[in-house]
């Protein structure tokens, strides 16, 4: 292998990484489709590849795509809501580090709300609707990246779009606002006040805990103020253990987030989306094998983006 290739192919690595998480939703596994992606580009030495990066992403996405439907085969069968394994602050620079300046609010946008939302879409809408929205690729380079007619996926980005739009929770906060919203959230939480929680919640507030299989989670989404408010008041009871948890502030995926440990060990991040001045959908990952990287970020003794608060 070349240092010319080899310096081509780091060049595009934070593309291919993008492209990877935002479909699989998994780091590790989308750091397994990157050195495969390396691999055959090793393997392809000598072949006359016109444009690099076009034929990096090709591969990447058809990679991605494969992975997607043997872990789409293994989600229908986990315990509970499947969420994405949240990016720390480092990550998420990095995924969004290539974003084209007119799609960068959406290219960068790694909320877990629209990562959750992808979950829907079958494999190739998803791949259609990153490769057009979040990185600006044309329908001709899409068509041949699926192998598919450009009407074909033309029809795929219209309805990933329409989905996304439909199902994905409102947001309208600043960040100012959702962070002050969160801190209440959080001092609510800790006193076991139903009734402030409540106040914090619209009507049809959403909760999504994810726990695996592995720890006490809901089997399912919790819809409404009043539910969810019980909810969260008996879980803290439970895992609490009769001792309050440290709760720690850290920007997971582009928001303001919290994080819950006890004795070393983080159990619970909380991200949750705004609008209108109330919650409206409140994401808990509690699934041990997600949470490791969280664990180091807030242990790591000048840790970026993260404090601790009362």
């Amino acid at each position: 292998m070349t240092d010319d290739r080899t310096t081509t192919f780091e060049t595009h690595r934070r593309h291919l990484a993008g492209i990877a998480y935002r479909m699989l939703g998994e780091i590790a596994a989308a750091e397994d489709v990157v050195q495969e992606a390396w691999l055959r580009w090793r393997r392809a030495e000598g072949e006359d590849i016109r444009e690099p990066r076009a034929w990096l992403s090709a591969v990447t996405v058809r990679l991605a795509l494969d992975a997607l439907r043997s872990a789409r085969a293994r989600r229908e069968s986990y315990v509970g809501p499947w969420l994405p394994e949240p990016l720390l602050p480092d990550d998420v620079r990095a995924l969004a580090a290539d974003a084209p300046a007119a799609r960068a609010e959406l290219a960068s946008d790694l909320s877990l709300a629209l990562l959750h939302v992808l979950e829907r879409l079958s494999p190739e809408e998803r791949a259609a609707f990153i490769l057009h929205d979040a990185f600006d690729c044309d329908y001709r380079d899409i068509a041949a990246t699926l192998e598919k007619s450009e009407t074909a996926c033309r029809k795929l980005v219209s309805r990933a779009r329409e989905r996304v739009r439909l199902d994905r929770p409102r947001h309208t906060a600043s960040k100012d606002e959702h962070r002050e919203l969160i801190a209440r959230f959080s001092q609510a939480t800790l006193a076991s006040d139903t009734k402030s929680l409540m106040a914090l919640f619209a009507d049809d507030v959403v909760f999504y805990s994810d726990g695996g299989g592995r720890v006490r989670a809901a089997l399912n989404p919790v819809r409404g103020a009043d539910r969810v408010a019980r909810l969260i008041v008996g879980l803290m009871r439970k895992l609490g253990g009769g001792v309050a948890p440290d709760v720690h502030t850290i920007e997971l995926n582009g928001q303001f987030s919290l994080v819950l440990r006890q004795r070393d060990q983080v159990y619970s991040t909380v991200t949750a989306d705004v609008a209108n001045g109330r919650l409206t959908a409140i994401y808990v990952i509690r699934n041990p094998e997600k949470l490791g990287r969280v664990l180091s970020a807030i242990s790591a003794p000048s840790s970026p983006g993260s404090s601790q608060s009362a």
